[in-house]
């Protein structure tokens, strides 16, 4: 398994953290988290000597600064950035060619090593390009990832893509986790359901759950 980089998530999972040569989405609003969890999930992998790569159309310094609002530090150890100024290689969301061959020659280049890709987000993709070529870009490159010692953690932005672009990307992976906010009188409450995941018996419960610094807290959630 791979730590998600949170304890209490690892146990929601049941099976502490994600299942190895896996692909995992997670869907939900603007400023719910999602982007916390690919930090967590690079900074764990990065503390136990895996290969992590990070790709984003953000530049490096921005990302990092929303890292260290998050408590991590990346001034030790940091990932391949593949971003969209700042970084080792250059992420252009129109050239899907050119963001897979260099995730798959990283890969091939860092075989022996355990492996853990974040691409935040992939919603870029998908407004700048035919929804059916981004299917086939994302089914490769998720065909290729299970052939190493390597997981791939994607974001999806909820409510700026057709529910049936939504499911279709769902259906492509191993594992769904599904952010949302719900209204509890003059409050959102951020909530989240491990849609499903390889190995896992699909939730139909939601989680309250809350990120800061000291690390995530997951509790049942009760309406």
């Amino acid at each position: 398994m791979a730590s998600s980089g949170f304890d209490s998530l690892d146990q929601v999972l049941g099976r502490d953290g994600y299942p190895d040569r896996a692909s995992v989405l997670a869907v939900g609003p603007p400023g719910i988290g999602k982007e916390a969890l690919g930090y967590k999930f690079v900074y764990s992998g990065l503390l136990g000597n895996d290969f992590c790569l990070y790709a984003t159309t953000l530049s490096v310094r921005d990302v990092v600064q929303d890292m260290q609002a998050f408590g991590i530090d990346t001034t030790q150890k940091v990932p391949l950035w593949f971003t969209g100024s700042g970084g080792q290689l250059q992420y252009n969301p129109n050239d899907l060619a050119g963001l897979s061959f260099n995730i798959k020659e990283a890969l091939k280049r860092n075989a022996g090593r355990r492996t853990r890709i974040v691409i935040d987000s992939l919603s870029p993709l998908l407004m700048l390009n035919p929804p059916e070529i981004v299917y086939k870009f994302f089914g490769q490159l998720i065909a290729e990832v299970m052939n190493y010692d390597a997981v791939l953690f994607g974001t999806l932005e909820e409510g700026m893509h057709h529910p049936q672009v939504l499911a279709a990307m769902q259906q492509l992976v191993d594992g769904v986790i599904e952010l949302r906010f719900y209204e509890e009188g003059l409050r959102l409450v951020p909530l989240m359901r491990i849609k499903k995941m390889r190995g896992a018996i699909p939730e139909t419960g939601y989680y309250r759950f809350a990120i800061s610094r000291s690390g995530m807290e997951v509790s049942a959630y009760v309406k």
